[in-house]
Formats: C-alpha cells, structure tokens, sequence
C-alpha cells in the first residue's frame, strides 16, 4: 500500500467571501499540487474541501498522513463524525450539521484510505502548511482576477 503525506488548508477573503483551498500530496519524490476557489464559501468550507478534493485524486487506496491546520476538520474526522452518523446527521441537540454536505463526502473519500489526521499549529513557520496557506490564497486571487 503507498503511503501518502498530505497538506493541506483553506482560506476566505471574508467570512462567509471569496475562497480558496490548496492540497500537497507527495508519495516518494513524486508531488503533485492541487488548488481551487470558490466565490462565496466560509473558510470551514474550504478547509473540508482541500482535504475532500487530496484524497479523492489519489486513484488506490493509501496509507495517508494527513496534515490540516483546522481543528475542525481534524475533530471533526476523528471526534464527531461517528455521533452525527449514528444521530442522522444532527448535533447531540438535533440540529442539522453545518457543512453536512462536505462531511458525508469527506466520510466517503476517507473511508476508502488509512487516514491518520494531524494538527499543526497555523501560521508557525510549518513549511508544507505555509505552502497549503499560499496556495489556498493564490487560487482565492486567480479566482478574483479572472471574476473582474
């Protein structure tokens, strides 16, 4: 089984705006980038879609190390997810999910790898984060160059 390293991060110009998300997959010396934006999302939105769109481009099932600066996603994957299923998709006071809609593709392109989950601090220097902030923010400008 290939063992995959993933980064990756979201970004918004706004709360709810413009967004973006970058993805860094590498396997060996392989590495690939992936990156897109959105003209009105949160950035909870594109730090679920990152990790969504990184581990829907691998074609086989991996072994990943999966790197995110959002504590979200990451509790999210590991915490939460299983008591929303289990209630239908709705918190422990029967409100819907946020985000539900990512979170079930989330659940499906995860459940086809080993995921491990990893939080790294945001903004620390981590380089492989810097680079997913980077590129979640050139795809925000790409995006605004091309939407004027």
């Amino acid at each position: 089984m290939k063992h995959v390293q993933i980064y990756t991060d979201g970004a918004c110009k706004g709360n709810p705006g413009p967004g973006g998300w970058g993805a860094i997959l590498r396997y060996g010396d392989h590495e690939k980038i992936l990156s897109g934006a959105e003209a009105h999302t949160t950035n909870n939105r594109m730090e679920l879609t990152a990790a969504i769109q990184a581990l829907a481009a691998l074609r086989e099932s991996c072994k990943i190390e999966l790197h995110t600066d959002s504590q979200y996603l990451q509790k999210g994957i590991t915490e939460w997810l299983k008591g929303w299923k289990k209630r239908g998709w709705k918190t422990v006071d029967n409100k819907s999910i946020k985000n539900s809609d990512l979170w079930k593709m989330l659940d499906h392109e995860s459940a086809r790898h080993q995921v491990n989950w990893h939080w790294v601090k945001g903004h620390s220097g981590h380089p492989e984060n810097e680079l997913a902030d980077s590129i979640a923010n050139q795809a925000i400008s790409e995006f605004l160059k091309v939407e004027k």
